[in-house]
């Protein structure tokens, strides 16, 4: 552990793990680092300064989670994930295996993100001003994104919606819709489902 790391009690931090590594032009100690009680941090994650992360939080092997985001509690976040950074995690956050999370993304409380998902940020890549107009998409509260996904720049998944495994989501999806496809378009509602 660096400099200005707050570990909670109860917590577990696996062998090989760095937790506090400062950004870019910050100096060790500088940015604070909060983890709540109960944490259980795995092997070979690398957790940059300036988080705040609430309680029961859990990596797999291997995350890597960069500086200045906000993560609640009961958060899960699975092996071989990124998590870029200022991004915000809501509570009861589900993220599974191989996950990418860019700058600017925002999960809502109860999300649940399928594994080799990806969130994007930039709608013109390399152009000149990409990084100033650096857009992430929005996972509303409890919505479901399906394994191999991709969701583009800015793009909200309403409350409770279902992004169906390897659609491309390049429009905003209406609470409680079920959406397919590339690109991903609206099949049902949830009450229509079968169970």
């Amino acid at each position: 552990m660096r400099k200005g790391v707050e570990l909670g009690q109860n917590s577990l931090v696996e062998d090989y793990c760095i937790l506090g590594v400062p950004p870019r032009g910050q100096k060790e100690g500088e940015l604070r680092t909060v983890i709540g009680v109960g944490a259980h941090v795995r092997s070979h994650t690398v957790i940059y300064a300036g988080n705040t992360i609430g309680k029961n939080f859990q990596t797999g092997n291997k995350v890597n989670i960069r500086e200045l985001n906000e993560i609640g509690d009961d958060v899960s976040i699975g092996t071989l994930t990124v998590i870029e950074h200022h991004v915000k995690i809501g509570n009861k956050v589900r993220i599974h295996t191989q996950v990418f999370i860019p700058e600017y993304s925002v999960l809502e409380d109860d999300a649940w993100i399928g594994p080799h998902v990806v969130l994007t940020n930039a709608k013109y890549p390399h152009s000149p001003d990409a990084k100033s107009n650096l857009a992430g998409p929005t996972i509303k509260k409890g919505a479901k994104i399906g394994a191999n996904a991709t969701i583009l720049p800015g793009v909200v998944v309403g409350e409770n919606a279902l992004v169906g495994a390897g659609s491309v989501v390049v429009d905003n999806v209406p609470d409680g819709a079920v959406v397919v496809g590339n690109p991903a378009r609206v099949i049902k509602k949830i009450s229509e489902l079968p169970y």
